[in-house]
């Protein structure tokens, strides 16, 4: 499945659109990653647990994105964004969100 944050795919073309294609996870901090990171807080730099914890969600998001696409029959999803927003304290959401389509 191709996805990409373009309108175009050089080479190929959009012969139809199947409509938005979606995926999102919610995750939360643990306690663990909580107490490494105040410690990190404390000498500086970056908070790597954190920094995995997004990237899995990217990820799962992004793969739920090409699922929910799968299903509808695209080969590829188009103008692919990605958003984040805080549910509640220690808590968000990522959504990833792009037209499916079909290629000729």
């Amino acid at each position: 499945m191709i996805i990409t944050t373009t309108d175009t795919i050089p080479n190929k073309e959009v012969v139809e659109i199947l409509g938005v294609a979606r995926g999102s996870t919610v995750r939360a901090r643990n306690i663990g990653r909580d107490i490494f990171a105040g410690l990190k807080n404390i000498v500086g730099g970056e908070i790597s647990e954190y920094t995995r914890l997004q990237a899995e969600s990217r990820e799962q998001a992004i793969q739920r994105m090409k699922d929910d696409a799968k299903k509808m029959g695209a080969d590829a999803v188009i103008n692919i964004r990605m958003t984040t927003a805080m549910i509640m304290q220690g808590t968000a959401e990522i959504l990833t969100y792009g037209t499916a389509v079909k290629l000729k």
